[in-house]
């Protein structure tokens, strides 16, 4: 469904983007992580066909960005971080507006906008004026907008920014079922930890510079260079750790209110004789689990924080 070859956007002596490359197949929701700066919304605009490269090819549905883009526009929703709206019309009016750019007439106007209005959760709200709405509110209309001609493709640059904890779980609730809806989802975001459940697919975009592009497990796995492992007893807290510190496989012990977190040796991949060891020692386990590499432990891990 989208395809780049090694698509690169220079600004005088600035690359913006250096030779990116992707591949997503439908119904892929690739979570598009780096700081501000980094790349990401350079990328989403070539693909667009908002702004051509300096070099590299793109394919949206088989179809090229310099040859096709007429036929792209019409495959591909773009979501822009702010968008303008128009403050002396309803919901209803603004979405009819653009539907009616797309040709949509008659009563297949009124009914796609209602269907994209249940969509995104917002029939509520279709006779409110667009510039009485929350920030989340708005964020959710501009999906509905971008969706109105049913896109293959949706291009969705920070659509959670600035949002609160609730209306961002929203927004990623909705993400995840655009994918479902077997949509090819490219969503960009600093909001790391919220990707890793809607995404099938990861890239971490730095100084222009495409650094990783696999699954979520495969980032996690990259990130994980030690096992780090949380231990608990009954009791005796004090003598389970000196005796888990003796083992050769063990690098680093801390005891932090009672529970004895422990970090393995680099090559060290079965701990299996740790809970055996603990319990020949007459010791009872009250905890015993690996402690998990998150999204954005991995972001950490594999980049330098360089910005452009």
């Amino acid at each position: 469904m989208i395809e780049t070859r090694n698509l690169t956007k220079r600004y005088g002596d600035l690359i913006a983007a250096n030779q990116i490359t992707i591949t997503l197949e439908e119904g892929d929701v690739f979570g598009f992580i780096g700081p501000n700066g980094s790349g990401k919304t350079t990328t989403m605009r070539m693909i667009a066909t908002l702004l051509n490269p300096d070099y590299g090819e793109a394919y949206v549905c088989g179809k090229s960005i310099y040859t096709d883009a007429r036929e792209i526009r019409r495959l591909v929703g773009f979501m822009p971080d702010f968008f303008g709206v128009y403050d002396d019309m309803t919901v209803t009016e603004y979405l009819e507006f653009f539907a009616a750019t797309y040709r949509i007439d008659g009563p297949a106007r009124r009914k796609v906008v209602e269907e994209k209005l249940e969509l995104v959760d917002m029939g509520y709200k279709r006779d409110a004026m667009v510039n009485q709405l929350s920030r989340g509110q708005t964020q959710r209309i501009g999906l509905a907008r971008v969706l109105l001609h049913e896109p293959q493709v949706l291009l969705l640059d920070e659509p959670a920014s600035g949002l609160d904890p609730r209306v961002r779980i929203e927004i990623r609730n909705l993400i995840k079922r655009l994918g479902e809806l077997k949509k090819t989802v490219i969503v960009s975001s600093h909001i790391l930890p919220e990707l890793a459940d809607v995404c099938t697919r990861v890239g971490i975009i730095e100084k222009g510079h495409m650094i990783v592009d696999a699954s979520v497990d495969e980032v996690m796995r990259r990130a994980r260079q030690r096992i780090m492992l949380q231990i608990q007893v009954k009791d005796r807290t004090e003598e389970a750790a000196k005796l888990i510190e003796s083992h050769d496989g063990v690098e680093e012990l801390t005891i932090e209110k009672g529970i004895i977190e422990t970090t393995l040796k680099k090559e060290i991949e079965d701990y299996s004789f740790l809970p055996t060891m603990l319990v020949e020692g007459g010791f009872q386990l009250t905890l015993f689990r690996e402690e998990e590499v998150n999204l954005e432990t991995a972001f950490m891990q594999l980049t330098q924080g360089l910005v452009q």
